[in-house]
């Protein structure tokens, strides 16, 4: 699993970060969504994909290509 944020989308909701904290964090300053693990591994998949699901702005983008 390969995962992209796009920063330009993000609205700071910070879904993201409540579902996967391992693999997504937010700047202190606005809020914008960090992308920690680009990578995840297989454990984190799950709570990755309802990551991009859920998110307001659909600033994540997951591909299952390794």
């Amino acid at each position: 699993m390969k995962v992209i944020v796009d920063e330009d989308k993000c609205c700071g909701a910070g879904q993201c970060v409540l579902l996967a904290p391992e693999v997504f964090d937010q700047r202190d300053d606005d809020g914008i969504v960090i992308l920690l693990e680009p990578e995840p591994a297989a454990d984190r998949h799950a709570a990755v994909r309802e990551a991009a699901a859920v998110c307001p702005a659909a600033a994540i983008e997951v591909s299952e290509q390794a």
